[in-house]
This record gives structure tokens, C-alpha cells and sequence, in this order.
């Protein structure tokens, strides 16, 4: 093998260990399976169901279907109205899953690339809705009497177990673990 084959190919090693590694089929098999809930869920009740001409649909005494479009992040903050915020909040999301891949690709165990799956999932579903609509299409609405919780999507219910899986993992593995 001549130098410059092995030099390609271990430019080649080095590139795949960064995209694809122990964990990386189990995070993709678990991130599409996701976001294909996500989006399906969206789709219908977008398009099949009519949400946005029914106004609430109360589905239980505590829990609605309600569109609302978020503009913003999480609990509609730093809502972006124009083009420059929404192709912002699309290229930070971009950016946070491929971070997120990475971290996945060197998982350690299968509990660790799960929660980063979820989160992977969650952040590219609502990813697509910013680019498809220019807002993320939340409609589930959780409330307890007059106190309204945030409306949220699927997507977001994968955020949030994948981030407490991310919490629960960290402090199971204890506070130097990350320096071994």
C-alpha cells in the first residue's frame, strides 16, 4: 500500500468513527422511529384531522389538542418572527444534532445512546417544522384547572425523557466518570 492510500485510508477510519460507531444503528433505528411519530402526528392532525379550523378538542379533563405555532424555542421563548431568526433557530438545531450523533457514535451503552436518540429525534422533528411551516407545530395541552402547562408536541416528549435520561445516566455513572 502506498503512502497516499494509507494516509486515504486513515483519513477514511478516522471520518467513519465520527459518523458511525457501536451505537449509531441503534440511535438511528431509534431517532427515525421518532420522528416519524413526530411528523406523523403533526401531518394528520394538520392535514387529516383539520386541528386548525376546530379550534380545542378536549380529550381528557386535563389534557386538550390545540394548535399553537411556535415561533421560538421551548415554552415560546425568544419567539423569531422573521427569516434570519427562523433560519438561525434551523441551523442551531442542525448544529445540535450532529453534535449530538457524534456524542452518540462514542456511547459507552445502549441507556446513554437511547436518551440521545430521543433527543436527536425531537430536535430534528421540530427542525423540519421551522423549515416546512416557519414555526414548530405544537397541539397537545396540558392544564389542570386554570393552570395552563405549555402546549407541546411529540417531539418535545422526546426532549425531555431523552434529556432526563442524559440527567439520570450522568449522575447514575457518578462525578468522575467524564474524567476516566
Amino acid at each position: 500500500m502506498s503512502d497516499s492510500e494509507t494516509a486515504q485510508a486513515s483519513s477514511a477510519s478516522w471520518t467513519a468513527r465520527w459518523i458511525w460507531g457501536r451505537q449509531s444503528g441503534f440511535v438511528l433505528v431509534v431517532a427515525l422511529a421518532g420522528l416519524v411519530l413526530d411528523q406523523a402526528s403533526k401531518l394528520w392532525l394538520l392535514h387529516g384531522f383539520g386541528l386548525a379550523g376546530r379550534g380545542p378538542v378536549p380529550l381528557l379533563p386535563i389534557l386538550d389538542l390545540t394548535l399553537v405555532w411556535n415561533r421560538g424555542i421551548s415554552y415560546g421563548l425568544f419567539q423569531q418572527d422573521g427569516a434570519i431568526g427562523r433560519w438561525g433557530l434551523a441551523a442551531a438545531t442542525l448544529i445540535a444534532a450532529v453534535g449530538l450523533w457524534i456524542w452518540s457514535v462514542r456511547a459507552g451503552h445502549r441507556f446513554l445512546a437511547l436518551a440521545l436518540a430521543l433527543v436527536i429525534s425531537g430536535a430534528i422533528g421540530n427542525g423540519i417544522d421551522r423549515l416546512a411551516y416557519g414555526a414548530v407545530v405544537d397541539f397537545i395541552h396540558f392544564h389542570v384547572g386554570d393552570f395552563s402547562w405549555y402546549v407541546f408536541n411529540f417531539a418535545d416528549v422526546w426532549i425531555v425523557a431523552g434529556v432526563c435520561g442524559l440527567l439520570y445516566d450522568g449522575l447514575k455513572s457518578g462525578p468522575n466518570s467524564a474524567a476516566k
